[in-house]
């Protein structure tokens, strides 16, 4: 761990430690997007599809279609939708939108807390944390076998509501991660 790492850890963890213990946490959790704001679209034409600035594609590898709805890159041959999505819908200066695919008929994915899937630990991510006014707290890109830890650092941090994830190479949104309380 470099030596700006090791001092962005202890200060989280001051952080931390001097937190009400209702902010404390065991554990986080990602959350994949609501399948029903997107099953609608999966019957429309190519045409109809176009004039939403959406498109229907077929993934050619793996990895490489990530499906904001599963949390898990879609296999050769599985259908998505590109489409754009409003992942900042907030009223914020940071009210964002952007790119995202969703695989069709795509269930939403319930993982444990704590758990990173490989659709996030093979890329490279970035982690923005945001306050209870949807205002940018805390922000850093790292390896996705290192999310784990900065998620825990991010939310050391007791003004820290809740973190978007991004694919650092292409900006696109990942998924939401909420804090699991403390027993």
């Amino acid at each position: 761990m470099s030596e700006n790492r090791q001092r962005q850890y202890f200060q989280a963890l001051n952080l931390y430690l001097a937190a009400p213990s209702e902010l404390r946490m065991s554990a986080f959790q990602l959350i994949g997007l609501l399948p029903g704001q997107f099953s609608h679209l999966y019957a429309l034409s190519a045409a109809q599809l176009a004039s939403l600035g959406m498109l229907r594609v077929t993934a050619d590898s793996n990895p490489g279609f990530p499906c904001r709805v599963s949390l898990q890159d879609a296999e050769p041959g599985e259908e998505l939708l590109l489409l754009p999505y409003e992942h900042q819908p907030a009223h914020s200066p940071y009210r964002a939108a952007g790119p995202i695919y969703v695989r069709v008929g795509s269930q939403q994915s319930t993982l444990p807390p704590g758990a990173i899937p490989p659709y996030v630990s093979r890329r490279q991510i970035s982690v923005r944390a945001y306050d209870a006014h949807h205002m940018m707290v805390g922000a850093e890109v790292c390896p996705g076998e290192e999310v784990s830890e900065e998620i825990q650092r991010q939310f050391g941090n007791p003004q820290v509501s809740y973190i978007h994830l991004h694919n650092a190479k292409r900006g696109c949104f990942s998924c939401r991660v909420e804090r699991v309380p403390a027993p």
